[in-house]
């Protein structure tokens, strides 16, 4: 049901409300408002602003493109094949939403780490070492964001008729040429909007990839870790970065409202 306009807003509701609004965006307008503007080229053009801009765009498209890789034949899973315990695969698949990201680092070292369970034999078998490196990023980038993707993509596929993929079965077509020819491009908008919350996602982590990756200039420092350093030292570098990622935040946002507005109408 759409808001009736000119509708009166009872006062014990529009003073807690007015409050919300001050507390989300008072931070926001902070930011701005203190933002060196006038040296801001100067701070976003140094090489250490530079080298972690570069690798956070870099480790946010690769673990989006892993996330859509391994979450849209997951999502598939969850929302076509009714199977034993998929409420519970249902539940771990989206627990990293909702799981501490420092916890998912550490995770992710007791399964991949020199010590892990995966990870002592990759090293013993490939010499392959995970944590600490930029492949390290993009598993860890990969960890938080691919439940973004997996609950746009389930959603979609459960709000797209199935009859399309059983007519096309009767007329010969195997399960996957019909997910490949009529079901990709019947949730191709849904696709389209988890990877681009879960691009954000990954470029916003900070506390999944500092624990698994570590925070070294030029290989595993993103974005997000380069403003806590700066903070520390250069608060106005700080805010020049987290201006950039406020940035990115909005054109995400722009990007799905038509999607927000698809789904509410």
């Amino acid at each position: 049901m759409k808001p009736r306009r000119g509708a009166t807003v009872p006062l014990p509701l529009l003073t807690p409300a007015l409050l919300g609004l001050a507390f989300l965006l008072l931070p926001l307008l902070a930011l701005l408002v203190r933002t060196p503007w006038r040296s801001l080229p100067a701070l976003l053009t140094t090489p250490e602003v530079w080298d972690a801009l570069r690798l956070s765009l870099l480790c946010a498209t690769a673990a989006t493109a892993v996330s859509l890789l391994l979450g849209v034949p997951l999502a598939w899973l969850l929302a076509r094949v009714d199977f034993p315990g998929r409420a519970l695969l249902r539940a771990l698949v989206t627990l990293p939403l909702v799981l501490p990201p420092v916890v998912g680092g550490v995770a992710l070292l007791m399964a991949l780490g020199r010590n892990g369970i995966v990870g002592k034999w990759l090293d013993q078998w490939f010499g392959l070492t995970l944590p600490f490196t930029t492949t390290g990023v993009i598993l860890a980038e990969s960890f938080v964001a691919m439940p973004f993707l997996i609950i746009s993509v389930e959603g979609t596929l459960r709000a797209a008729d199935p009859r399309y993929e059983e007519a096309a079965a009767t007329l010969g077509a195997t399960r996957f040429t019909a997910f490949r020819r009529i079901t990709l491009p019947l949730i191709a908008p849904g696709i389209a909007a988890g990877a681009v919350l879960a691009w954000a996602r990954a470029l916003g982590e900070f506390g999944a990839t500092i624990t698994f990756a570590g925070n070294f200039p030029g290989k595993t420092q993103t974005m997000p870790l380069a403003v806590y350093l700066a903070l520390q030292n250069n608060p106005e570098s700080a805010m020049a970065l987290s201006l950039v990622l406020l940035a990115v935040s909005i054109a995400v946002l722009a990007a799905l409202r038509e999607n927000w507005l698809t789904a509410t109408n």
